[in-house]
């Protein structure tokens, strides 16, 4: 290592007797040493840099499609605009069962603390396709003139086109898989004359995609009692507490379930989590991403110490003990750990971009651009410490052989 030699002078001259304290300047130059090695070897770094960058992209790019999939099927509880929900009982995610009794509707509009309550039907159907055959569908039949429960992220038409007779509202994704649909079109849902009235974007949830109706024309689409609905939405009046709202509608409807938007959320996701694939998948992903960005650093920072065991034998005959070198190896990881993120970070953020569609997002909240660094550096710390056992075993008087 070329430059290693003025390093070293530096450190016998700076360790003199002066007014700067010796603790500070014996920093001060491990710093400048741990620095000037990071950079020496061009080749090495940039290898050492990619495997950084590589478990960055795999782990955060695994990381956002789970995150993705997620909130595929939160996303109607995240915009339905309901601080509460009356469910079925024994419910644990979003699809219709058991019906609701409408009473149940009429009771909540009557508890103290509720400021709205709104019935909604959820619910299988086929649309029948121009050239033969069917699609499924899930209608969404959500009440004038509020609309709580959507419909959201429209791109063509209003949602008060809902209030003209047979009309939908339909996922722009689905327009050719739905035979070619546009503005007017007719389609027959569920043996209905229906007219396409609209366009939402990216409503894709693991089940067929929502399609929204009037609740009244829903009503009819599904064959819904009139006395029943699937859901409640019920919004808490202001300055009213949720969960003593909760408390009350319970005591209220006995046989249904009330759950805050939160807690119904949260029992979503154990549900995504607990009885399907999707956290083994992607977290085994994830952490063989990590794994394999440590694997590669750690033996890039082992051959370091091994192509400069010379240099790091001159250092410790100078005077410099275990202490200081790991301070040396623990730099250079926050070196590497930190370009590596601020690099794979931009990279994942473009691959994001470049893959965003309805039916696939990766989804990248901010702590995961504030956590990564962390973790890199982390992980980069700890593949140090197989270097680190390395110079521990240096015997100063080798530099004289």
């Amino acid at each position: 290592m070329k430059d290693t030699p003025s390093v070293i002078e530096t450190l016998m001259t700076e360790q003199r007797p002066s007014e700067r304290p010796v603790r500070f300047l014996r920093l001060r130059t491990m710093v400048r040493v741990g620095t000037r090695m990071v950079f020496h070897d061009h080749l090495k770094f940039a290898g050492t840099v990619f495997g950084v960058i590589f478990a960055v992209i795999l782990a955060n790019q695994q990381l956002g499609v789970f995150l993705g999939l997620l909130s595929k099927n939160t996303m109607f509880i995240d915009n339905a605009g309901a601080d509460l929900w009356i469910l079925p009982a024994s419910t644990q995610t979003l699809q219709a069962g058991k019906p609701v009794p409408l009473s149940a509707l009429y009771t909540a509009r009557t508890t103290p603390g509720v400021a709205w309550a709104e019935p909604l039907l959820f619910g299988g159907a086929t649309v029948s396709l121009p050239g033969g055959g069917s699609e499924p569908l899930t209608i969404i039949g959500t009440a004038a003139p509020h609309w709580r429960g959507g419909p959201w992220n429209l791109v063509a038409g209003s949602v008060d086109v809902l209030r003209q007779p047979e009309t939908m509202i339909f996922e722009d994704s689905e327009r050719d898989k739905l035979g070619g649909l546009n503005i007017g079109s007719v389609r027959e849902v569920n043996g209905h004359r229906t007219v396409v009235g609209g366009f939402t974007w990216g409503l894709l949830p693991f089940a067929p995609s929502y399609t929204f109706a009037e609740y009244d024309n829903a009503r009819a689409l599904l064959g819904t009692p009139s006395d029943q609905t699937n859901f409640v939405l019920v919004g808490v009046a202001a300055g009213a507490s949720v969960d003593s709202v909760v408390r009350a509608l319970q005591v209220e409807v006995p046989t249904n379930q009330v759950l805050s938007s939160t807690a119904f959320r949260q029992r979503v996701l154990d549900y995504m989590l607990t009885q399907t694939g999707i956290g083994t998948t992607t977290g085994v992903s994830t952490i063989m991403g990590l794994l394999i960005g440590l694997i590669i650093v750690s033996l890039s920072m082992f051959s370091a110490v091994v192509d400069n065991i010379r240099e790091f034998g001159t250092l410790k005959a100078i005077g410099c003990r275990n202490r200081d070198l790991a301070l040396v190896l623990l730099l250079q990881s926050s070196i590497y750990g930190l370009l590596g993120s601020i690099i794979g970070l931009r990279l994942v953020t473009l691959m994001a971009d470049a893959m965003r569609s309805p039916k696939m997002a990766l989804v990248l909240p901010w702590q995961t651009f504030a956590a990564t660094p962390l973790v890199m550096i982390f992980l980069c710390g700890l593949a140090s410490l197989l270097a680190l056992f390395r110079i521990r075993k240096i015997e100063p008087g080798m530099v004289f052989r």
